[in-house]
């Protein structure tokens, strides 16, 4: 898959992105949970579009986000709502190959999964990322079905489809993650594990 053109198609919607955009609360905050983000701990965000998790994290008082996204529209959004906050850091860059400074205490891959079509290297470059015992969690707001069913619609050049939850689970374990969890239903999508 052709990385500029996910950039591109991003780019595209990156202006209209959060006026269509609808998110559920209560799978958020159950996707948060999972993942550990709370008080005083630092959070990756992969593919973090316009910072559409920024409000949750800074909720649950993280004490610095670092957004990294591969569409410079989708971060110059996210650059309009939290350029003044000192707590939150955007990054250009695509998250598979970029070298990561700092460690973080928790990485999540919210609603973009589908869009790595490498998930092992990603997998690998995002362990490195965390320090030991810190967490990486891959989480979708919407059933693998659905999700599927839309990428084909309006995504089919920029998406590599989501793979069953048990498949990245073994992805997991191969790249070095424990204690993992999974939970798959109709309606979210959540694998996570520790370093």
């Amino acid at each position: 898959m052709d990385k500029t053109k996910i950039a591109e198609f991003f780019n595209r919607l990156s202006t209209g992105w959060d006026a269509q955009l609808e998110t559920d609360g209560a799978k958020i905050r159950e996707i948060l949970d999972v993942a550990g983000v709370r008080s005083g701990l630092s959070v990756l965000d992969i593919a973090c579009g316009t910072g559409v998790l920024f409000d949750y994290y800074l909720g649950r008082d993280a004490e610095h986000i670092t957004g990294v996204d591969i569409s410079e529209g989708m971060l110059g959004e996210a650059k309009k709502k939290y350029a003044e906050n000192s707590r939150v850091e955007l990054i250009l860059a695509d998250a598979e190959e970029y070298s990561f400074s700092e460690k973080y205490d928790c990485c999540m891959v919210f609603n973009a999964f589908p869009h790595f079509c490498e998930p092992e290297r990603l997998l690998k470059n995002l362990k490195a990322a965390l320090k030991d015992g810190g967490t990486l969690t891959v989480a979708h707001d919407w059933g693998r079905a659905a999700l599927d069913e839309h990428h084909k619609n309006e995504a089919s050049d920029v998406s590599c489809g989501l793979m069953a939850s048990g498949e990245l689970e073994k992805l997991f374990t191969s790249c070095g993650f424990r204690d993992i969890y999974c939970k798959e239903n109709e309606g979210i999508y959540i694998v996570s594990g520790i370093k």
